[in-house]
């Protein structure tokens, strides 16, 4: 295009197969990353109009199903605490069970936020912008669930908090050589970070709501013969964790400050912690652990469940929420979905790798611990794993299944699944002991089983809770995208909130 500006949105060519023209193969086209004609003043409109009308009439009902099911969950941990962990399926040599592959497995869950937030955030990535906060959101809930689990499985639980390196008159201090102490400062962090993270990028978001409730003072809600200032109360919350932000040029100027300070330490974060999770077994001397391949293995398979995770969750929001698939349009999608298609083939590599590495080294015992994995008791499980990881995401190679959300929701389904089976068959190599009389069939009991679907359910709860109330995109990062956010390729706005409204950040209040 001549001085390198796009055709206007009406021009720009469509796609057959998705008709929102977010998908060109043009490289001299620009793919539009907001959809609908929007300007500033619509899209504050819609984002916010989300968390301030009255909940979908499929809300309510979601949310009582997770609440129950968490509930289930809940009753099982006050079960486990009564009767002790007897009540698992472990067994020797099966001392680990369903808590650990439940911990790697929401930690894993709980990368794609900061990876999304942070690293693509680093490098510029735009389309970011429209997954961004529901990433961020995945990874505090995820990481509240996998932070469930170690407390949890250490036995006696009211002594759970020895894991902390708190002074004490008995001056008894935690063994800094254990993996179960690592874990603890290493997931510690990465929850810390990335709640100031999240945090940090809705305090905008959050001023716009208080803004706007304040001018709905006069709103009631009515619950049996109790009427609730439903305005004031929205003001005060809404207000009172927006921290005064005022929209003005200074603010702007320290919160980009921060937010980029906070993007560079969250990134290493992103590589590290999910290492330190794999220590949990690399540094033992057992048969198919002891091995350096579990860093980059693991880092690599929690972006690739994560991004899977967010996209089952965004999928169904995106048909629900009216106005949704004008932010999160296909071409984020199908860059989603490629991501996930160059995670699944470095897990798919790792798994060849273990086979070759334990050939290569010589160690009998090390190859038999992988034959067994295949070919073994727990056969199905690797089956399950190795076809959901390496297979599925192959069918992301056509255009048709990267364009296609139905499609790309269920096998989003099968990673997870999948990946979730990858621990499994991991800690299941327990089962299989240096003597053969002491091998031992694991299986979980109905605890177990409850247990992870109760963390599933405090997961979702906590999600519904995110939807209702909070703002699912950032305001200002959507707007700063539009062609009017941009002062050499956009001459002027339709949108008619006035000069305020014409500066992008300026504007962010609507």
């Amino acid at each position: 295009m001549a001085g390198g500006q796009d055709r206007p949105d009406a021009e720009r060519p469509r796609d057959p197969e998705t008709i929102d023209g977010t998908i060109i193969d043009d490289p001299s086209v620009r793919p539009p990353l907001v959809l609908g004609d929007r300007d500033f003043h619509s899209v504050t409109e819609t984002i916010c109009g989300w968390a301030e009308n009255p909940a979908p009439k499929w809300w309510m009902p979601a949310f009582l199903i997770s609440s129950a099911v968490s509930g289930i969950g809940t009753l099982m941990i006050l079960y486990l605490i009564i009767t002790g962990v007897g009540v698992w399926g472990l067994n020797s040599p099966v001392m680990w069970g369903w808590a650990i592959v439940n911990f790697v497995w929401w930690v894993g869950i709980g990368h794609a936020g900061t990876l999304i937030s942070a690293i693509l955030c680093i490098f510029k990535q735009k389309w970011r912008t429209s997954i961004n906060r529901f990433a961020e959101a995945m990874t505090i809930f995820a990481v509240i669930c996998a932070g469930t689990f170690p407390g949890i499985h250490v036995g006696r639980v009211w002594f759970a908090w020895m894991l902390f390196p708190i002074p004490n008159y008995n001056y008894i201090w935690p063994q800094f050589r254990s993996p179960l102490l690592w874990d603890v400062f290493a997931v510690g962090t990465y929850f810390t970070v990335s709640l100031l993270f999240w945090y940090m990028g809705m305090i905008p978001d959050l001023a716009t709501l208080r803004d706007r409730a304040l001018k709905r003072l006069h709103m009631k809600a009515a619950v049996g013969p109790i009427e609730i200032a439903l305005g004031k109360i929205r003001a005060f919350g809404y207000g009172f964790f927006a921290l005064g932000w005022r929209f003005s040029s200074r603010g702007w100027l320290n919160y980009e400050k921060a937010y980029i300070l906070l993007a560079g330490l969250a990134t290493p974060l992103v590589l590290s912690v999910h290492s330190v999770v794999s220590f949990d077994f690399a540094v033992s001397i057992l048969p198919g652990w002891h091995t350096t391949i579990f860093p980059p293995y693991f880092v690599a398979g929690a972006i690739f469940s994560g991004f899977a995770m967010v996209l089952t969750l965004l999928i169904p929001a995106r048909e629900l929420y009216p106005g949704m698939k004008d932010f999160v349009t296909a071409r984020t999608l199908e860059n989603m979905c490629k991501i996930i298609t160059l995670t699944g083939l470095i897990v798919g590599f790792a798994y060849a790798m273990e086979f070759f590495i334990a050939w290569y080294g010589g160690n009998v015992f090390e190859s038999e611990a992988f034959i067994i994995r295949a070919i073994g008791p727990y056969w199905w499980a690797y089956a399950i794993m190795f076809s959901c990881n390496v297979l599925s995401p192959q069918v992301f190679w056509f255009k048709w299944a990267r364009t296609t959300p139905w499609f790309i929701f269920i096998v989003t389904i099968f990673v997870n699944i999948g990946m979730w089976f990858e621990r499994f068959v991991i800690v299941t190599t327990l089962s299989s002991d240096f003597l053969p009389g002491s091998w031992r069939y694991y299986a979980p009991t109905y605890v177990d089983v409850l247990t992870f679907v109760g963390s599933l359910g405090i997961f979702m709860t906590l999600f519904l809770l995110f939807m209702r109330f909070l703002p699912m995109l950032a305001i200002s990062e959507v707007k700063n995208v539009l062609p009017q956010a941009d002062p050499h390729g956009h001459h002027g706005s339709e949108s008619g909130d006035g000069a305020g409204e014409k500066n992008g950040k300026e504007g962010a209040h609507g």
